[in-house]
Protein backbone atom coordinates (compact mmCIF):
# COMPACT_ATOMS: atom_id res chain seq x y z
CA UNK A 1 0.00 0.00 0.00
CA UNK A 2 1.35 3.41 -0.95
CA UNK A 3 2.56 5.45 2.00
CA UNK A 4 0.03 8.11 3.01
CA UNK A 5 2.61 10.86 2.91
CA UNK A 6 3.77 9.88 -0.57
CA UNK A 7 0.17 9.81 -1.80
CA UNK A 8 -0.59 13.24 -0.38
CA UNK A 9 2.69 14.67 -1.66
CA UNK A 10 2.01 13.48 -5.19
CA UNK A 11 -1.47 14.94 -5.04
CA UNK A 12 -0.01 18.23 -3.81
CA UNK A 13 2.47 18.26 -6.68
CA UNK A 14 -0.13 17.50 -9.33
CA UNK A 15 -2.70 19.89 -7.86
CA UNK A 16 -5.47 17.58 -8.93
CA UNK A 17 -7.56 14.68 -7.61
CA UNK A 18 -9.96 14.39 -4.74
CA UNK A 19 -7.52 14.51 -1.82
CA UNK A 20 -7.13 17.77 0.11
CA UNK A 21 -4.31 19.94 -1.21
CA UNK A 22 -1.32 20.25 1.10
CA UNK A 23 0.96 23.23 1.24
CA UNK A 24 4.76 23.11 1.43
CA UNK A 25 4.62 23.84 5.19
CA UNK A 26 2.08 21.07 5.83
CA UNK A 27 4.18 18.45 4.04
CA UNK A 28 7.31 19.70 5.81
CA UNK A 29 5.61 19.40 9.22
CA UNK A 30 4.59 15.82 8.42
CA UNK A 31 8.15 14.94 7.46
CA UNK A 32 9.48 16.60 10.59
CA UNK A 33 7.00 14.68 12.73
CA UNK A 34 7.99 11.37 11.11
CA UNK A 35 11.72 12.14 11.51
CA UNK A 36 11.22 13.12 15.14
CA UNK A 37 9.40 9.86 15.82
CA UNK A 38 12.18 7.81 14.20
CA UNK A 39 14.93 9.53 16.21
CA UNK A 40 12.87 9.07 19.37
CA UNK A 41 12.80 5.33 18.71
CA UNK A 42 16.58 5.32 18.17
CA UNK A 43 16.90 7.02 21.56
CA UNK A 44 14.60 4.49 23.26
CA UNK A 45 16.37 1.51 21.71
CA UNK A 46 19.78 2.80 22.83
CA UNK A 47 18.49 3.00 26.42
CA UNK A 48 17.17 -0.58 26.25
CA UNK A 49 20.50 -1.74 24.83
CA UNK A 50 22.39 0.06 27.61
CA UNK A 51 20.25 -1.70 30.26
CA UNK A 52 20.81 -5.02 28.49
CA UNK A 53 24.62 -4.68 28.55
CA UNK A 54 24.57 -3.58 32.19
CA UNK A 55 22.48 -6.63 33.11
CA UNK A 56 24.75 -8.91 31.06
CA UNK A 57 27.81 -7.58 32.91
CA UNK A 58 26.45 -8.96 36.20
CA UNK A 59 25.63 -12.41 34.82
CA UNK A 60 28.09 -14.90 36.39
CA UNK A 61 30.38 -16.65 33.90
CA UNK A 62 30.84 -20.38 34.31
CA UNK A 63 34.33 -21.22 35.53
CA UNK A 64 34.96 -17.86 37.17
CA UNK A 65 37.91 -15.55 36.73
CA UNK A 66 41.52 -16.69 36.56
CA UNK A 67 43.26 -16.18 39.89
CA UNK A 68 46.89 -15.52 38.89
CA UNK A 69 48.46 -12.08 39.24
CA UNK A 70 49.21 -11.95 35.53
CA UNK A 71 45.59 -12.66 34.67
CA UNK A 72 44.44 -9.86 36.97
CA UNK A 73 46.29 -7.36 34.76
CA UNK A 74 44.19 -8.43 31.80
CA UNK A 75 41.05 -8.46 33.94
CA UNK A 76 41.75 -4.85 34.90
CA UNK A 77 42.12 -4.01 31.20
CA UNK A 78 38.79 -5.69 30.52
CA UNK A 79 37.18 -3.72 33.36
CA UNK A 80 38.67 -0.51 31.94
CA UNK A 81 37.26 -1.31 28.51
CA UNK A 82 33.83 -1.97 30.04
CA UNK A 83 33.91 1.36 31.87
CA UNK A 84 34.91 3.15 28.65
CA UNK A 85 32.11 1.39 26.76
CA UNK A 86 29.45 2.29 29.32
CA UNK A 87 30.66 5.89 29.47
CA UNK A 88 30.50 6.03 25.67
CA UNK A 89 27.02 4.49 25.67
CA UNK A 90 25.83 7.23 28.04
CA UNK A 91 27.40 9.83 25.74
CA UNK A 92 25.67 8.41 22.66
CA UNK A 93 22.33 8.17 24.47
CA UNK A 94 22.71 11.86 25.31
CA UNK A 95 23.55 12.60 21.65
CA UNK A 96 20.47 10.70 20.44
CA UNK A 97 18.32 12.65 22.89
CA UNK A 98 19.79 15.98 21.74
CA UNK A 99 19.20 14.99 18.09
CA UNK A 100 15.58 14.21 18.95
CA UNK A 101 15.16 17.57 20.67
CA UNK A 102 16.73 19.49 17.79
CA UNK A 103 14.64 17.76 15.12
CA UNK A 104 11.44 18.38 17.08
CA UNK A 105 11.95 22.16 17.06
CA UNK A 106 13.55 22.52 13.61
CA UNK A 107 11.76 25.17 11.54
CA UNK A 108 13.21 24.75 8.04
CA UNK A 109 13.59 21.85 5.62
CA UNK A 110 17.27 22.59 4.99
CA UNK A 111 18.07 22.55 8.70
CA UNK A 112 16.06 19.37 9.18
CA UNK A 113 18.11 17.72 6.44
CA UNK A 114 21.28 18.64 8.34
CA UNK A 115 19.80 17.21 11.55
CA UNK A 116 19.00 13.94 9.76
CA UNK A 117 22.58 13.70 8.43
CA UNK A 118 23.92 14.40 11.92
CA UNK A 119 21.71 11.68 13.44
CA UNK A 120 22.79 9.20 10.78
CA UNK A 121 26.47 9.93 11.51
CA UNK A 122 25.92 9.55 15.25
CA UNK A 123 24.33 6.13 14.79
CA UNK A 124 27.18 4.96 12.54
CA UNK A 125 29.78 6.23 15.04
CA UNK A 126 27.93 4.37 17.77
CA UNK A 127 27.95 1.12 15.80
CA UNK A 128 31.63 1.33 14.80
CA UNK A 129 32.68 2.22 18.34
CA UNK A 130 30.93 -0.87 19.72
CA UNK A 131 32.50 -3.06 17.04
CA UNK A 132 35.96 -1.66 17.86
CA UNK A 133 35.62 -2.22 21.60
CA UNK A 134 34.30 -5.73 20.96
CA UNK A 135 37.35 -6.60 18.79
CA UNK A 136 39.84 -5.27 21.36
CA UNK A 137 38.04 -7.13 24.16
CA UNK A 138 38.27 -10.42 22.23
CA UNK A 139 42.02 -9.98 21.76
CA UNK A 140 42.56 -9.21 25.47
CA UNK A 141 40.46 -12.20 26.60
CA UNK A 142 42.26 -14.48 24.13
CA UNK A 143 45.72 -13.47 25.40
CA UNK A 144 44.57 -13.81 29.02
CA UNK A 145 43.25 -17.34 28.65
CA UNK A 146 46.08 -18.60 26.44
CA UNK A 147 48.66 -17.46 29.00
CA UNK A 148 46.93 -18.11 32.32
CA UNK A 149 44.18 -20.70 31.94
CA UNK A 150 45.63 -24.17 32.71
CA UNK A 151 42.85 -25.77 30.65
CA UNK A 152 44.18 -24.07 27.50
CA UNK A 153 47.26 -25.92 26.19
CA UNK A 154 47.90 -23.72 23.17
CA UNK A 155 50.94 -22.00 24.68
CA UNK A 156 52.55 -25.39 25.47
CA UNK A 157 51.77 -26.67 21.98
CA UNK A 158 53.43 -23.61 20.42
CA UNK A 159 56.50 -23.97 22.66
CA UNK A 160 56.89 -27.64 21.71
CA UNK A 161 56.26 -27.10 17.99
CA UNK A 162 59.16 -27.38 15.53
CA UNK A 163 58.01 -24.26 13.70
CA UNK A 164 56.51 -22.07 16.43
CA UNK A 165 56.46 -18.96 14.21
CA UNK A 166 54.26 -20.70 11.65
CA UNK A 167 51.96 -21.93 14.40
CA UNK A 168 51.69 -18.41 15.85
CA UNK A 169 50.77 -17.12 12.40
CA UNK A 170 48.08 -19.77 12.09
CA UNK A 171 46.72 -18.98 15.56
CA UNK A 172 46.71 -15.26 14.82
CA UNK A 173 44.89 -15.85 11.55
CA UNK A 174 42.31 -18.05 13.32
CA UNK A 175 41.82 -15.30 15.92
CA UNK A 176 41.28 -12.69 13.21
CA UNK A 177 38.74 -14.94 11.50
CA UNK A 178 36.92 -15.46 14.82
CA UNK A 179 36.90 -11.72 15.54
CA UNK A 180 35.68 -11.01 12.01
CA UNK A 181 32.90 -13.60 12.30
CA UNK A 182 31.56 -12.41 15.66
CA UNK A 183 32.00 -8.76 14.69
CA UNK A 184 29.93 -9.49 11.58
CA UNK A 185 27.19 -11.03 13.75
CA UNK A 186 27.24 -7.94 15.97
CA UNK A 187 27.15 -5.67 12.91
CA UNK A 188 24.22 -7.70 11.57
CA UNK A 189 22.44 -7.23 14.90
CA UNK A 190 22.90 -3.44 14.67
CA UNK A 191 21.93 -3.52 11.00
CA UNK A 192 18.59 -5.07 11.92
CA UNK A 193 18.17 -2.96 15.06
CA UNK A 194 18.94 0.45 13.57
CA UNK A 195 18.97 -0.22 9.82
CA UNK A 196 15.20 -0.04 9.34
CA UNK A 197 14.97 3.23 11.25
CA UNK A 198 17.89 4.74 9.33
CA UNK A 199 16.32 3.65 6.05
CA UNK A 200 13.13 5.50 6.92
CA UNK A 201 15.15 8.50 8.02
CA UNK A 202 16.96 8.47 4.67
CA UNK A 203 13.61 8.36 2.87
CA UNK A 204 12.52 11.46 4.77
CA UNK A 205 15.79 13.12 3.78
CA UNK A 206 15.13 12.41 0.09
CA UNK A 207 11.59 13.78 0.39
CA UNK A 208 12.92 16.96 2.00
CA UNK A 209 15.44 17.29 -0.79
CA UNK A 210 12.63 17.16 -3.32
CA UNK A 211 10.78 19.91 -1.45
CA UNK A 212 13.88 22.10 -1.62
CA UNK A 213 14.19 21.75 -5.39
Amino acid sequence: MMDELELLKKDWQKKEGHLPKLTYDEIYKMLRSKSSSIVKWIFYISIVEFIFWIALFFVPVQGGELASDGAKVYQNIELGLEIIRYAALIYFIFKFYKNFQKITVTESARTLMKRIISTRKTVMQYVWFNLGVFAVMMVVVFIEYVNYDPRVELKTMIAEADNSILLWIMVSFALLVAIGFFAFLLWLFYRILYGILLKRLNENYRELKKLEV
